[in-house]
């Protein structure tokens, strides 16, 4: 999701490691002794573990039911490791790297960030685990894909998925789009939306008419927070994905190959998301909280009604589209914005951004393979997915019924009515406070569960869409033409653009581009936020050449090329992905 700074003190690199050319069927290199994981480590020792975790957005002690799940199964207790939470960038990261032990387990970037760590032995070979690994070996062509060139079986891949390339990864909802409250647009009279830019005197004229949520505390139409910052200001980088637009690195581009420029170009739609945000906050529109505020504390307030935009449906709509408030006609559905081609995320073939590790220094790294296995397993699954349209644990939340997997009354209330008290036998506590905490999974949740014949996700299942008919759902689909989700309006509107799932790796940096990149995101950043709270047009103005003047002096042109480069190679692996599995 985000880049890293380059290691900064790299320790002796791991000895004995083998090639992968040399496996045997399981996986596990032929002249290494083999190390099976097959066994009951309820019965092991008690072992706090040290997790790494890239996008995780919690730190401390995995808690409540995941965490009792993870205990009773493995004898563990996670201890989340979060730079998100940690000041966020790159300073937890280079800390512990420095010190030589990044964590147990560790979650990171795939490519520049996984390659760092094994190059500096700060990740395990996990060959001798492999061949007993019988979960992840059933997406042994992505391991095997993620390992190339590498000496050993080093980093598992994520969100592995069977679904072709060329379809939506995302399920019902696109990852992005311009969810807004649907029911204060309706009141309003559902006004035509032309352009992104048309948004504004239509959330104005919801927010005037609620100034205050159900809890007495404003409402704003959009609501920011800082956490996820990297090249470039998180929050900026979600509008231009109204348009099909993405980012790699500096640079902005199409995953159809029809556009590619810098981001800092004043036509771009960076740019003009930056301009979005300036007039939305000229018109009172923004949460003044927006500079200081984190992911959590953003998310408390749409979870109360105090927000009117969303661009992500794992936000807007996790949040507020509760079972009793979409039978009320309240909720987040995607606007009908005349000219948006939404950015949709094809299924990747061969794993996402993200991989999983064991750390070179881990206390027992068999029960370390154990555990990064039974991520892959339909228990693991189902557990680690419950944070969006992840059923959760089987005989908690859903069960088997005659016609297949069904909620139960306890997953009805914790996952469409917003929250439950769990059982004691379960861990107790809150169901939402209790989930996993790892924001990452093993296995798309769009991909069949075997244990059920269904995906993962209870979204798709027949027992679900009985009953998902409600007031909000119903209103949206009569002025959508009849569509019953997201993606069906979209892709019917000729709206949706999908970008192939090609699991392409960005190169990594070499050290000179390393280092004007880390100097050329910071004056980004920064100036983005200013320009979007700028006090009038000629301090957006200026604060916009002041940026590139910076930025340009910095080093972006020779970032940029790069960064270009990248985004067309990528591409090019998705045209070639697509037509091998297309």
């Amino acid at each position: 999701m985000r880049s890293r700074k380059a290691i900064a003190m790299l320790v002796a690199p791991l000895l004995g490691v083998l090639s992968l050319a040399a496996c045997t069927p399981s996986g596990t290199p032929e002249d290494v002794e083999a190390v099976s994981i097959d066994q009951d480590w309820s019965k092991a020792e008690p072992l706090t573990v040290d997790v790494f975790d890239g996008v995780a957005n919690y730190q401390g002690i995995q808690g409540g039911w995941f965490g009792k799940v993870v205990k009773d199964k493995f004898n563990i207790e996670l201890n989340i490791l979060s730079p998100n939470v940690a000041g966020g960038g790159d300073t937890l990261y280079n800390t512990r790297v420095a010190g030589g032990e990044l964590g147990d387990l560790i979650i990171v970037g795939k490519g520049q960030q996984a390659d760092e760590l094994v190059e500096g032995g700060l990740m395990l070979d996990a060959s001798p685990y492999y061949g007993s690994m019988k979960n992840a070996a059933a997406y042994d062509t992505g391991v095997q894909k993620l390992n190339e060139g590498k000496d050993g079986v080093y980093a598992f891949p994520t969100v592995m998925s069977s679904i072709k390339p060329t379809e939506p990864s995302e399920g019902v909802d696109p990852t992005f789009g311009p969810y807004l409250r649907w029911d204060y647009y309706a009141e309003a009279g559902y006004p035509e939306i032309g352009t992104l830019e048309d948004l504004l005197p239509v959330l104005k004229e919801m927010q005037d008419a609620h100034p205050e949520a159900d809890n007495g505390k404003p409402t704003y139409a959009m609501s920011l927070f800082k956490d996820w910052d990297g090249n470039l200001m998180t929050m900026a980088g979600q509008p231009p994905a109204v348009y099909g637009y993405e980012h790699m690195g500096f640079a902005e581009s199409k995953p159809d190959g029809s556009d590619y420029h810098g981001v800092l170009d004043p036509s771009s739609e960076y740019v003009r998301a930056l301009k979005f945000y300036y007039e939305a906050n000229k018109m009172g529109l923004v949460d003044p909280d927006s500079t200081t505020q984190n992911y959590d504390t953003m998310f408390a307030k749409y979870q109360a009604g105090q927000v009117l935009l969303s661009w992500w449906p794992w936000l807007g709509q996790q949040a507020y589209n509760t079972e009793q408030n979409m039978k009320d006609g309240k909720g987040f559905m995607i606007a009908p914005l005349k000219d948006q081609t939404v950015l949709s995320r094809g299924a990747e073939v061969y794993g996402g951004a993200m991989v999983f590790g064991i750390g070179s220094k881990a206390e027992d790294p068999a029960r370390m393979a154990a555990f990064i296995d039974w991520l892959y397993s339909p228990e693991g699954v189902e557990a680690n997915s419950s944070d969006y349209a992840g059923a959760g644990p089987l005989g908690l939340t859903w069960e088997d019924g005659e016609d297949g997997p069904v909620l139960t009354d306890f997953g009805r209330q914790a996952i469409l009515e917003g929250d439950a008290d769990v059982p004691a036998e379960w861990g107790g506590g809150k169901y939402k406070d209790g989930g996993s905490t790892l924001n990452i999974s093993g296995v798309l949740q769009n991909s069949e569960d075997p244990r059920t014949g269904y995906p993962y996700n209870y979204k798709f299942w027949p027992s679900y869409q009985e009953t998902a008919a409600n007031p909000l759902v119903d209103d949206w689909s009569k002025k959508m033409g009849g569509a019953r989700t997201t993606m069906e309006y979209l892709q019917s509107s000729d709206q949706l653009l999908v970008a192939p799932g090609a699991s392409f790796t960005t190169p990594t940096d070499d050290s000179e581009i390393e280092t004007l990149r880390n100097q050329v995101k910071v004056t980004i950043v920064e100036h983005s936020w200013k320009m979007a709270f700028a006090k009038d047009d000629a301090e957006f103005d200026a604060l916009l050449a002041e940026m590139q003047e910076t930025a340009n002096g910095l080093g972006y042109e020779k970032v940029l090329e790069v960064d270009l480069a990248n985004a067309k190679s990528q591409n090019e692996a998705r045209t070639a992905v697509a037509n091998e599995f297309g």
